[in-house]
Order: structure tokens, then C-alpha cells, then sequence
């Protein structure tokens, strides 16, 4: 009889301890603060310990890259960002390929990049800042994070297809780029919409326009760029959960059960909308296609652009 017995796939136990999620980023940041708000509760439902280790550095690279090479027992997991889908383009020499090197579990969160201005400046709508822009091309310009962060492709792509320029100011993260155009120092500011949530709800930033398909919950009056006539444009900072590619296809399936049930929770939907970054949760599908579709459009941006990070 027991020879009969079908026999048990070695992943059959899964988990069988404690699973670790790499994040590509330093602590403090969205990505971090995602992956934290995920953790217990993803624990909760696995029954083992999910453990934070972050592998910061080089626009995330090193924290890729780190996944990219782990074990494919399901184990070690990475927790990224939009950089994920921008560094292949941005880089001359990335350590992995996002098709070949990763199976998508599932989208964490995703907020839309806003372009904002401080009241007092004359700017009331997209249609404003482009015809300032087009007065003086030499001197209007824009804030953002930093070279190649979604912000700034953001911006590079709204000049690519509204067929204006202004010229891009980077900062070392959302925090100085924001003080920048509270400053007056430069014109406008091109931000994921959480990092400058405070200052608009506070009236000190004024959204005029965002980046997303739709128009965001928190951001109900601001029409999107697809509203304002701007095609192809439209784009996301987005957080994600992958694995190495060789992973076997039902341990990737489980955690993808797993995470989208835990992201359907209304105390977790909560904390990552207060987060700036409502959660996606649409499993590996959407994941998928999600990179399919973002890494050419970035490729494009950054060529036309001439975009480069050494």
C-alpha cells in the first residue's frame, strides 16, 4: 500500500521556516515601511516568522541582485520598488534581468506621481505650467527625488509626449525635493503622490495634475493626465514582491494566495493608504504584465532622454 501512495513533492511542507523579505532599500523609506506593515500579518497566516533584512544601495541594484542569485526554495523573497522595472535602462550594466531572473508573486501598493506648485505661483492647471514652461524653457524647471527615480522618468515622459522642456532639478530623496519647491526654489515638484501628501492637505503644495490611470481616492479633484489629453503617459511608483525565477510554481502560487489575502484585510488596506500607497494586491498575472508593459516605456524615457547613472 505504501508503494501505491503517491509521493510527496519535497515542497508539499512549505513553510517549513522562517521566510526572509529582502528589501532593496535602506530602513525608513516606502518600500521598508510596505514590507513592515506586510510582515506580521503575512507570518500570522504562514504560521513561521517573516523577517526584514534590508540590502540597500546602488538605486537598489544590490538588493536585486542579491535575490536574483539566493536560493529558489521560496525562502528569500525581495521587496522593490518601480526601480525594478527602470535600473535594466537606466544602468550599463544591471545585475539581473527582470523577465529572466524573477517569478512575480503579486503588486504590494501603488500611487500615482504628482506634479504640484505652491499656490502663489500662478499655476492653476497642467495647461498653465506648460505655457509657462514653453516662455522660458532655460529657466522653468521641476524637482524630483532623483536621476531616475519615477518621479523624474514621470516628468520626462510628460515633456516627451506634451512636446514641451523644463529642466530637471534632482535632490537626494522626496524630503529636500519637497523643501526645494516650498522654497520658491524651483518651479514645480514631481513626487509619488505619498511623499507629498502633507503638503497639499495642508494647502502648502498644490496638485495639478497626476500620473495614474485614474484619479486617486486621496486626490479626488486632480484629473489625470489621460483627462488633459496626454496619452501614454501614464505611470505609477509602485511597490511588488518577487522570487527567484527557479522557484517551483506551487510555492510561488501559495504565497501569492497568501499575500493577496493578507492585502485584502481593511486593517492592512488602512495602513497602506495612510502609507501613500493603496494597495494593487492583483497576484502574479498582474505583476507580470505590470513589468511587460513598464519596461519598454522606461527604456523609451530614458533613451530619448539621455538618462544615464554610472
Amino acid at each position: 500500500a505504501a508503494a501505491l501512495m503517491p509521493l510527496r513533492p519535497a515542497h508539499a511542507a512549505f513553510p517549513e521556516r522562517a521566510i526572509t523579505l529582502s528589501v532593496s532599500f535602506p530602513p525608513g523609506g516606502a518600500t521598508d515601511i510596505l514590507a513592515r506593515i506586510l510582515a506580521p500579518p503575512l507570518s500570522e497566516a504562514l504560521g513561521r516568522p517573516v523577517v526584514i533584512e534590508n540590502r540597500g544601495g546602488a538605486g537598489a541594484n544590490i538588493g536585486i541582485g542579491y535575490v536574483a542569485r539566493a536560493a529558489a526554495d521560496g525562502y528569500t523573497l525581495l521587496v522593490t520598488s518601480s526601480a525594478f522595472v527602470v535600473n535594466p535602462s537606466l544602468y550599463s550594466n544591471p545585475p539581473y534581468d527582470p523577465f529572466r531572473d524573477f517569478a512575480p508573486i503579486s503588486t504590494l501598493g501603488a500611487s500615482p506621481n504628482v506634479l504640484a506648485v505652491r499656490p502663489n505661483r500662478g499655476i492653476a492647471s497642467l495647461q498653465d505650467l506648460i505655457a509657462q514652461a514653453k516662455a522660458s524653457p532655460d529657466k522653468f524647471n521641476y524637482a524630483s527625488p532623483g536621476i531616475g527615480t519615477t518621479p523624474h522618468l514621470a516628468g520626462e515622459l510628460l515633456k516627451l509626449r506634451a512636446g514641451f522642456e523644463m529642466q530637471h532639478v534632482p535632490f537626494s530623496g522626496a524630503g529636500p525635493a519637497t523643501q526645494a519647491a516650498l522654497a520658491g526654489t524651483t518651479q514645480v515638484i514631481s513626487a509619488a503622490q505619498g511623499s507629498v501628501m502633507a503638503q497639499l492637505r495642508a494647502g502648502e503644495l498644490r496638485a495639478i495634475v497626476q500620473t495614474g490611470a485614474t484619479r486617486a481616492a486621496d486626490l479626488p479633484d486632480v484629473p489625470t493626465q489621460e483627462e488633459l489629453g496626454i496619452k501614454d503617459a501614464n505611470s505609477e511608483t509602485f511597490l511588488a514582491l518577487f522570487a527567484p525565477a527557479a522557484t517551483p510554481a506551487p510555492i510561488v502560487e501559495f504565497l501569492a494566495r497568501e499575500v493577496v489575502k493578507v492585502l485584502q484585510r481593511p486593517d492592512v488596506q488602512e495602513r497602506y493608504r495612510q502609507a501613500g500607497a493603496p494597495v494593487v494586491g492583483g497576484g502574479p498575472e498582474e505583476l507580470r504584465a505590470r513589468v511587460a508593459r513598464e519596461v519598454p516605456i522606461w527604456r523609451e524615457v530614458i533613451q530619448v532622454s539621455k538618462i544615464s547613472v554610472q
